[in-house]
């Protein structure tokens, strides 16, 4: 399906591959396809329509969210911000997320509904395709990534953390069931993803080709759990392998920003709470300069008790939040 709507909208693909590149992405792919062979076969099908080489293009999909490469030498796609937090109030549980990238990416992000036959049903939310930046299964999994900066000599074969966050969505139910996978799948490049459950488990897992460590929620003063990620690792043990200066896009003043809105204020109702703490409404959080040619391009909450989505198609500052029907409709039909 994917195919056919970028060949039939004329889409090109000008990409441009260094040998390092064309070498991981390779090997990379090799590892795709043992460990996620529904993905490489949704890829092949893109390739066969579209008469494109799939070693090729399956290279270039594999270094996304590596820092690997540019795109038409305008603004590297790795150019993430984002900021993403769990929480759970009055017994309900809640995700929430900005996705923050150069403005040329929205018009083609998107949010696709996938029904894979024998596994979880899900949305999964993107500015690419086949692989995506977070979502939310049947079962009330959400899985999210965050970029965090490589160092260049410890990329290593694996899979990317935008693959990550689409495998854990179609194979998994719960966060203990994410976690095991995660111990068995290879990690190409540094990055957080953030992961919660409908019983109100949540983890960030900071991951890295060499080391992983799982970062526990903290607590509001009702004694109730969050837990937020941007774009640096803010557990100390994996300072060392982060090449940022932990202020990526001003990561560290968003992380406060969540965290004190999350941790010290009073609300009622928890969508209404983050939808005004991802518009910025205590503090930064959006409010990018034009100058900096970066921008919130679309922002989610995920009211997980409910499997109820609502997504401002823009920057939250700007745009209005609208409630997308689509799982709990697949969710009522399976049903009856």
């Amino acid at each position: 399906m994917m195919g056919n709507i970028f060949k039939k909208s004329n889409t090109r693909f000008p990409i441009r591959l260094d040998p390092f590149q064309i070498k991981f992405g390779r090997e990379s792919g090799k590892l795709l396809k043992q460990f996620f062979p529904e993905a490489t076969e949704e890829i092949k099908g893109i390739t066969d329509v579209m008469g494109i080489d799939n070693e090729w293009f399956t290279s270039w999909m594999m270094c996304m969210g590596c820092c690997l490469y540019n795109m038409n030498d305008e603004s590297c796609i790795e150019n993430r911000g984002c900021t993403a937090f769990s929480f759970v109030h009055h017994g309900q549980v809640y995700h929430a997320r900005d996705n923050d990238l150069p403005p040329f990416l929205k018009k083609i992000s998107k949010s696709v509904y996938y029904e894979p036959e024998n596994k979880r049903r899900f949305i999964l939310n993107t500015s690419s395709f086949v692989n995506g930046e977070e979502g939310i299964n049947d079962h009330g999994l959400v899985a999210a990534m965050t970029f965090v900066m490589p160092k260049l000599e410890e990329i290593k074969p694996g899979i990317n953390s935008v693959f990550l966050v689409r495998y854990l969505l179609e194979n998994c139910k719960t966060v203990d069931e994410v976690l095991d996978a995660l111990e068995k799948l290879p990690i190409a490049s540094s990055c957080n993803i953030i992961l919660t459950d409908e019983s109100g488990k949540m983890v960030v897992a900071e991951c890295h080709p060499l080391k992983r460590h799982l970062r526990q929620p903290d607590k509001n003063r009702n004694g109730e759990p969050f837990v937020i990620a941007v774009n640096h690792f803010t557990s100390k043990e994996m300072w060392g392998y982060d090449a940022s200066d932990r202020n990526a896009y001003f990561s560290e003043v968003r992380y406060q920003t969540a965290y004190h809105a999350l941790k010290e204020m009073d609300y009622s109702g928890g969508v209404e709470h983050a939808e005004n703490i991802l518009s910025g409404q205590y503090g930064f959080m959006c409010q990018y300069d034009k100058k900096l040619n970066f921008d919130t391009i679309w922002s989610s909450v995920f009211d997980i008790s409910h499997r109820k989505i609502y997504r401002a198609e823009g920057n939250p500052g700007r745009k209005k939040y609208k409630e997308d029907f689509r799982l709990n409709w697949a969710i009522n039909d399976k049903a009856m």
